[in-house]
């Protein structure tokens, strides 16, 4: 039995890639009772936060201000929509911080000497390695993936901090992310949405994402039915390398540097865009819509509460406790899918 008949034959009983549970359910008598999708709750709390703010800053609602809001959800952006198709599959990839910094000194250091082209190529090649690395020990080596990742975490921000001194290095003529190329739409935000859309196509219409989904709900029966579950997984840390790459790329030419502090709690807050999003701790359910809509929460989150001139520290607060109810939310469902059988 092939990969692709195999998940054909196997479809009403994995999870849709929409979540699995929205939409259409029997109900006694034949009829079919439609469900409330899981993101309208996300959605509700989302247009609360927009109006609140409207109503509490004149600034708020600005073209620029948004695009401030885009730009910097862009990074967490791009890591969270692999992040997505990780958690999906029920790994996790906390690496992603430590990454970012360790492909922004990549670049800044090798750029003098070797010239922008030759360091851009190797610092596209040290995020692919760090996915490499990690793919290579959650699924040949079969260390968990929260214990690599953390691992990975530790040793890439060491050696960021040994390779730059512990020091903010600065790089010339690269400046591509600061530019506005369309309606004044920031190059991030323009990168953010490219990078959302091959994931959600990714995610919803190929045999892989259809693969991830399978693995997800049931690792053991979608290794029966044939996938080839280790590599499937490791195809999704590569990808997640990938995304290091072009997230520590923009990072660097946003602030014209980098350093060892570069990239600090971003794991945290792609954990907390995708979770709030809705993609379950347990793997099968989740989307990248979802994961879009937990980024705006938070990011719009932290736009007013700076414009309200609250304190950046209980910003960090709110992201925390925005962070616990989310997986509190998560188990509950989870709880309640559970009894509803």
């Amino acid at each position: 039995m092939t990969e692709r008949s195999a998940l054909s034959g196997t479809s009403q009983a994995s999870p849709s890639p929409g979540g699995g549970r929205e939409g259409a359910a029997r109900v006694p008598g034949g009829r079919r009772k439609r469900r409330v999708p899981e993101t309208i709750g996300l959605l509700i709390f989302l247009a609360v936060e927009v109006v609140f703010f409207s109503v509490q800053s004149p600034y708020f609602f600005n073209w620029d201000n948004w695009g401030n809001i885009l730009t910097a959800v862009s990074i967490t952006g791009v890591l969270a929509a692999a992040g997505t198709l990780l958690l999906v599959a029920g790994q996790f990839d906390l690496s992603v911080g430590s990454g970012v910094a360790f492909v922004g000194i990549v670049l800044v250091e090798t750029a003098p000497s070797l010239g922008l082209g030759p360091a851009l190529v190797l610092s596209v090649l040290a995020g692919v390695g760090i996915g490499l690395l990690n793919g290579f020990l959650v699924t040949v080596v079969g260390v968990n993936a929260l214990i690599t990742t953390l691992g990975m975490l530790g040793i890439f921000r060491g050696l960021t901090l040994v390779i730059g001194k512990g020091q903010s290095i600065f790089i010339e003529g690269f400046d591509w992310a600061t530019a506005r190329p369309f309606l004044g739409i920031p190059m991030p935000a323009i990168v953010l949405v490219v990078v959302i859309a091959l994931f959600y196509v990714l995610m919803h219409y190929t045999v892989f994402g259809r693969k991830m989904y399978a693995i997800g709900a049931n690792p053991v029966a979608a290794r029966l039915v044939g996938i080839r579950v280790n590599r499937t997984i490791f195809a999704g840390f590569l990808l997640s390398g990938g995304c290091m790459a072009l997230a520590g790329l923009l990072v660097t030419s946003q602030l014209g540097s980098s350093s060892a502090n570069t990239g600090v709690g971003l794991e945290l807050a792609v954990v907390t865009a995708v979770i709030l999003g809705g993609t379950s701790l347990s793997g099968g359910t989740g989307t990248i819509f979802g994961t879009v809509v937990g980024l705006l929460i938070v990011g719009v989150l932290s736009n007013g509460l700076t414009l309200l001139n609250v304190d950046s520290s209980w910003q960090q607060v709110a992201t925390g406790v925005l962070l616990i109810l989310a997986v509190a939310v998560d188990r509950l469902r989870q709880t309640y899918l559970r009894k509803a059988g």
